[in-house]
């Protein structure tokens, strides 16, 4: 099995251990992941609501050069996994479009390779049967609050792997590597990372209501599948917190970084030294880890 693979600006950045994490357990898995040379940011950040064009053009570059690799891509990174998908619609749908942006690039894209996500791809039920299989501990005592955040799951039409409403292939990944996910109400909720800076307070109200939930429904932490919702869980949970009256301390963790954990995926635990809320809380409440486990990173130490 074998992938293109584009990064993203976050995964080589503030989500560095979600790039590590998803290489580390493709390579364990058999997935050889290719990066895309000469990739350029899929403009997730500004670029789709300035221009509808380069919202288009940007991704389509990055898929032409994987359209010339002959590789269907895997792009982790929800809001890039978002953009490249709409744009590879986009071009199998508008053919004087496409027309007009493969004019400028060097490599044209004409639809011929599709982009899914790495949730998409590891949740496959090939993928899945491999990850049971690899499984040597059980991440029993582990309640994670499963959260997919909106641009995964929408639009629908363009993206729909799973259910957009009520989705269910990273619940069931939590149970394969033995982790018992809650039913909770904010599993497919926006955190409002686009106004991260713009209009924090808005993102502290939207955090506190993710985190609350998913804390009242018994999660000891979430799991996610996007680095904007990661960021805007770990950093406002404290703000978020003191604005509702309530602790709403919870660690966060990447997907693949579970998947990397039970299977005991050498250097998984490295990934935790750029959390910034102490994963130990969780880890600790795993009954079938050994008793004496690696430091796992500045968590660990208490840093």
């Amino acid at each position: 099995m074998r992938y293109a693979y584009f990064p993203g600006c976050s995964l080589e950045s503030t989500a560095k251990e979600f790039g590590e994490s998803t290489m580390l357990v493709a390579e364990a898995l058999g997935i050889e992941l290719v990066e895309i040379p000469d990739w350029n940011c899929c403009g997730a950040t500004s670029g789709h609501a300035l221009d509808h064009k380069l919202s288009v053009a940007l991704p389509a570059r990055t898929l032409g050069i994987a359209e010339s690799m002959g590789l269907d891509v895997v792009a982790p990174c929800a809001a890039c996994y978002n953009r490249m998908k709409s744009a590879e619609a986009e071009i199998r749908s508008d053919s004087a479009l496409r027309d007009e942006i493969n004019a400028h690039l060097a490599k044209p894209y004409t639809g011929k390779v599709t982009v899914k996500s790495a949730l998409e791809v590891f949740t496959s039920p090939d993928v899945l049967a491999r990850v049971a299989e690899k499984v040597t501990k059980k991440l029993h005592g582990l309640k994670p609050a499963c959260y997919y955040g909106c641009l995964l799951l929408r639009p629908p039409r363009i993206l729909g792997f799973d259910d957009p409403e009520d989705p269910k292939s990273l619940d069931e990944a939590m149970r394969i590597i033995g982790a018992e996910p809650v039913e909770w109400y904010f599993k497919n909720e926006c955190c409002g990372a686009s106004f991260g800076i713009s209009k924090s307070e808005i993102v502290i109200k939207l955090v506190g209501d993710i985190v609350s939930n998913a804390k009242s429904h018994g999660a000891n932490c979430i799991v996610t599948v996007c680095p904007l919702c990661m960021t805007n869980l770990e950093m406002r949970q404290t703000a978020a917190g003191k604005q509702r009256g309530q602790d709403l301390t919870i660690p966060v963790f990447f997907f693949t970084e579970l998947l990397g954990l039970a299977m005991e995926v050498p250097g998984i635990k490295k990934c935790f030294a750029s959390h910034l809320i102490d994963v130990n809380p969780a880890l600790d409440a795993i009954t079938e880890l050994p008793v004496e486990t690696e430091p796992v990173g500045a968590a660990a130490d208490g840093g």
